[in-house]
């Protein structure tokens, strides 16, 4: 619905999907086209424009930077590479005979190589247009996901893939670039999280967040970024109610509790969670537990009711 739309909350533009995946080359969710919503949108209207969707993303993004004003501007862009359904730039015959949008009968490693070597060229690209431009030097570049891998990817050294609250379905890469102010070749094991974004960048933008009226649970990390203050500890929590999952991160202990079992890892000294550290340290273990119960009764509560049947068999299946 157009009220869902980025337009409707602060964006000035918008190309992209309404859903989190799509076929690459239809750009349909629905692969019957019976739901006359769906497809690519530009600004709040359906569009159709042909071609493998993570070149037609880049396309849009390499456009806006090139024709763009001079003044400063904020580019969102997502790439629903490498989601499902699996299809590399030459795979338009797969999309022909695609009939279920999860592709779990489909894919190959090589062709989820195709794809992430799809989404690397794309990026080049964005990058060689801000170069072009003359903005690489004071622009902030960020690279990141939203959740781990799923099938075909390596989350190596972890365990787990998305959809599980194991660390290799929360971890992800960040990569940040601001030849101004980052140094390059700059490491941390900070723990930062997606809600740190926006102060974060309100920061790097000399916006204060407070007197924005932002008040919510991310950090500001700049400080860090820079090299100039030294993480400080915080504690983070998950849950995934859809498979009755949940996950405390202090420091360098976590607290998981996963398939009906609780498990407390030292995810520092044992990043593969094998090492299952219940009996050794039970007042880690209860403390742990205490922390992530007086954080869940302080959040909306949400049922398998809120989930689609497609979801809640998934999860069936794997628990």
């Amino acid at each position: 619905m157009p009220w869902s739309l980025p337009t409707r909350f602060g964006y000035d533009h918008f190309f992209g999907l309404r859903s989190g995946a799509a076929d690459y080359f239809s750009h349909r969710v629905d692969l019957i086209h019976s739901d006359p919503l769906d497809g690519l949108y530009r600004d709040e209207k359906r569009v159709d424009v042909p071609g493998y969707l993570t070149d037609i993303l880049a396309d849009e993004a390499v456009r806006y930077v090139s024709t763009k004003d001079p003044q400063p501007f904020f580019l969102s862009l997502h790439f629903n590479a490498p989601h499902w359904p699996w299809e590399g730039p030459e795979d338009e015959e797969v999309s022909r005979d695609l009939k279920d949008i999860f592709h779990r009968s489909g894919g190959t490693l090589e062709t989820y190589a195709k794809m992430v070597a799809a989404m690397d060229r794309a990026i080049g690209r964005v990058l060689d247009a801000i170069k072009t431009a003359g903005e690489e030097e004071n622009t902030i570049v960020v690279f990141t996901s939203d959740n781990g891998g799923e099938r075909y990817s390596d989350t190596w050294p972890f365990t787990g893939v998305k959809g599980e609250l194991l660390e290799g379905g929360i971890r992800v890469p960040l990569l940040m670039k601001w030849p101004h102010r980052i140094t390059p070749g700059l490491t941390s094991d900070r723990v930062m999280a997606s809600m740190d974004f926006l102060p974060t960048l309100l920061a790097a933008t000399r916006h204060d967040a407070a007197s924005q009226g932002y008040n919510g649970d991310g950090l500001n990390l700049l400080p860090i970024l820079t090299g100039q203050a030294e993480p400080v500890a915080r504690t983070l929590f998950w849950r995934f109610k859809a498979s009755q999952q949940a996950a405390v991160r202090d420091g360098d202990w976590k607290y998981l509790k996963l398939g009906g079992k609780e498990h407390l890892f030292n995810v520092r000294t044992d990043p593969r969670e094998r090492a299952r550290l219940n009996d050794l340290y039970p007042d880690r273990m209860s403390e742990l537990r205490k922390k992530y119960d007086a954080w869940n009764a302080q959040m909306l509560p949400y049922t398998l009711e809120s989930y689609s049947e497609s979801t809640k068999a998934s999860y069936a299946d794997r628990y």
